[in-house]
């Protein structure tokens, strides 16, 4: 991704789409635990918390005994409400 491409941090874009409660945890989950990120087709596993994503990026994660696959729409502005935060990304089917 180019420096002039949109992206954000995969820890910074988990806690603003709400998939964890503060940007800590989602930091200390991507250096414990790793996300799957695909990019341009190529898929490979990050415990970088400082890993840029961007639109049309596929993350894949382990989140409350499920497997989360979520295609991202949007970097955001900011952690906002529920509501909003669902406009960031696209729930895939696994192994789609």
């Amino acid at each position: 991704m180019s420096d002039t491409a949109p992206g954000v941090r995969v820890d910074i874009w988990l806690w603003r789409a709400r998939f964890f409660k503060t940007r800590a945890i989602a930091t200390d989950y991507v250096s414990r635990k790793g996300v799957r990120i695909t990019k341009n087709g190529l898929t490979r596993k990050t415990d970088k918390a400082g890993q840029r994503v961007g639109p049309g990026d596929v993350l894949t994660f382990y989140k409350a005994k499920a497997i989360e696959t979520v295609e991202i729409l949007e970097v955001g502005e900011r952690r906002g409400p529920a509501s909003e935060a669902q406009t960031l990304y696209r729930r895939l089917e696994p192994g789609a």
